[in-house]
């Protein structure tokens, strides 16, 4: 291939083509969480009209969604915030990144790879959430003074829990509802909400 201002280097076009398979592949994904997430909502008890209104969905298109599990029905979820399983941890670190980011409008440590886990160009693996962790503990290090005390309080269980084997039976959920709820459980305590 020639090289000239006017044509892409093999390179250039690889890394064009993978930002496309990035967003595409997190939105499929997102469609299975919120897939997902319709089955939780209506397992705990909530209407399809109320389901389909939050996630500005029809009616008809979130009875579709309930149809296609009728068999396969979700146990109930607990939703109490402190639970000892990885992905519910995750989300709470998650949750309290994003504060964090929010309180330092954007000028914390943990911004960048926040973000990059939000719009699902990183997925949570092991080496994503100790690099999150890391540039958390570091902006809570740094930034002490700005916020408020709870946030190390938070980071502390969260980080004595990722660092401890899981126990018992894995949660019935997927991981990636697990870690959406406890996100905004989390955010949620962390607000005062």
């Amino acid at each position: 291939m020639r090289n000239g201002p006017e044509t892409l280097t093999e390179e250039q076009a690889e890394r064009m083509l993978n930002e496309i398979n990035e967003v595409i592949r997190a939105g499929e994904e997102m469609r299975a969480l919120r897939a997902e997430m319709i089955q939780v909502f209506a397992g705990l008890g909530w209407t399809q009209d109320t389901i389909a209104r939050l996630a500005g969905m029809s009616q008809p298109a979130v009875s579709k969604q309930m149809t296609k599990h009728r068999d396969d029905p979700p146990p109930p979820l607990e939703l109490a915030l402190d639970q000892p399983d990885i992905p519910w941890l995750e989300g709470r670190l998650w949750g309290l990144a994003e504060e964090i980011a929010e309180l330092l409008d954007g000028a914390a440590h943990c911004t960048r790879q926040l973000g990059a886990l939000t719009r699902g160009r990183k997925r949570f693996t092991p080496q994503t959430v100790d690099a999150l962790r890391r540039l958390v503990e570091a902006d809570l290090r740094v930034s002490a003074t700005e916020l408020p005390a709870g946030f190390r309080a938070a980071y502390d269980v969260i980080s004595r829990g990722l660092d401890l084997p899981a126990k018992g039976e894995p949660p019935a959920a997927s991981p990636s509802v697990r870690r959406t709820l406890a996100r905004q459980l989390q955010r949620d305590r962390l607000r005062g909400d």
